[in-house]
């Protein structure tokens, strides 16, 4: 962005870009981490009442991290 785009956007958003995209980004993280968080507890609730084998469990846990770490790569790099 320009200085003179970049003004205008601070101008009528009352916050500069950069600001507002460490947040948006912050709340993307918050989001998947409370996501994974409830995933791998429901998958853990299904495991510990055997419902899922340790494999189906292992396969979930390994998902969000592969998530987590893709969308890290691509959105913070």
């Amino acid at each position: 962005m320009t200085a003179a785009q970049i003004a205008a956007f601070k101008a009528n958003g009352g916050i500069n870009p950069g600001d507002l995209s460490t947040l948006l980004l912050s709340l993307l993280f918050a989001v998947l981490l409370l996501w994974g968080v409830w995933a791998m507890r429901t998958a853990y609730v299904g495991w510990s009442e055997q419902q899922l084998n340790q494999r189906q469990f292992l396969a979930v846990v390994v998902r969000f991290v592969v998530i987590y770490l893709v969308l890290t790569y691509f959105l913070l790099s």
